[in-house]
């Protein structure tokens, strides 16, 4: 989803902590160790590497390597590549479509395509930018200097109602709400086909796929426990086999893309979904979606309820259709 730049320091940027062991072998021995490193670990550029050593994070044969200029010894060699450390994000002038505000907590409408808070590939232009902006420092520090005020998240190209805490007391309240699942959130998705039966609910405990790390799966065992209670609103196409259907998706639980892995274990699975829309939609289903300019998955937050944590008072909010999902309905509608 993140545009992937083709430059050595943007590639480390994104490179993967943890360690690397390389080995030395006579034929590679006599050179500069740095020059020597960047030939065996090509993901690195000769700077890098040259940092990372003289920050001591390299050894060969567990006594320390710190001379990048020193030549490189038949060995091996363990470098130690450290976490990047979170840069504290600025603020930006981003317009925002504020639903209810008041002096403890803030609740928006977040476009698609805007991610929650600054991560590689995102590192501004986020929620948490705008609301640096529009809030000033009266953000809830307990998300950390990344994700302040931040209580709950929905994937970058999702769109709809979220929360945030302008104080560390709402934090904590609304972190307990949703903790306990006393939050009433309510998600429109278009999916591929319509489930069977119409009103339902889908179980399963979710966790990284062990075939493919950046994805979510049901598993048989471990994961976190997710219910989604679903009914579907409207199907289109021939009501004897739907092409497409509106689905209203009641989150009992709150993992990480639920709604999006429960929809595509039941073979339905959102328009226009990236990751989880394995397989291709009839072709007119395709044909509406293009006429829409739908260019990510048909998933919206459409509600969000709960008991104001501070004054009890009831908050519920709610987000109409964006454009391209309300174009698209529009599109499914001629089928």
């Amino acid at each position: 989803m993140a545009s992937e730049a083709d430059d050595e320091a943007g590639a480390d940027a994104r490179e993967v902590y943890g360690l690397r062991v390389v080995e030395v072998t006579p034929d590679l021995a006599g050179g500069r160790l740095d020059k020597t490193l960047a030939a065996l670990l090509p993901e690195f550029s000769r700077a890098r590497l040259q940092a990372l050593i003289g920050e001591g994070r390299l050894s060969r044969q567990g006594a320390p390597a710190s001379d990048a200029s020193a030549k490189a010894v038949v060995g091996e060699y363990r470098l130690e590549i450290p976490p990047p450390e979170p840069a504290e994000p600025q603020p930006e002038a981003i317009p925002l479509r504020v639903l209810y505000e008041d002096a403890h907590l803030i609740v928006l409408d977040k476009p698609p395509g805007m991610a929650m808070h600054p991560a590689p590939g995102s590192e501004s232009g986020t929620l948490v930018n705008a609301l640096l902006h529009h809030c000033g420092a009266g953000l809830s520090g307990i998300g950390g200097v990344a994700r302040p005020g931040i209580v709950h998240r929905i994937d970058k190209d999702t769109s709809g109602v979220v929360v945030a805490a302008k104080t560390d007391a709402a934090h904590q309240g609304l972190s307990a709400l949703f903790a306990a699942h006393d939050i009433e959130r309510v998600y429109v998705a278009f999916t591929r086909g319509a489930l069977t039966p119409p009103k339902g609910t889908i179980e399963g405990a979710i966790a990284r796929s062990p075939h493919d790390r950046k994805k979510m799966a049901i598993v048989k065992s471990g994961g976190r426990h997710a219910v989604t209670h679903y009914r579907v609103e409207r199907v289109f196409g021939p009501v004897e086999k739907p092409l497409a259907a509106r689905v209203a998706c009641r989150l009992e639980t709150g993992r990480t893309h639920q709604i999006r892995v429960h929809l595509a274990s039941r073979g339905t699975p959102c328009l226009g979904d990236p990751v989880y829309g394995s397989g291709s939609a009839p072709s007119t289903v395709r044909a509406a979606m293009e006429a829409a300019r739908l260019a990510r998955q048909a998933l919206h937050a459409a509600v969000l309820g709960f008991r104001h944590p501070i004054t009890g008072a009831a908050v519920r909010c709610e987000s109409p259709l964006p454009s391209d999902m309300a174009a698209l309905e529009a599109e499914l509608s001629r089928l």
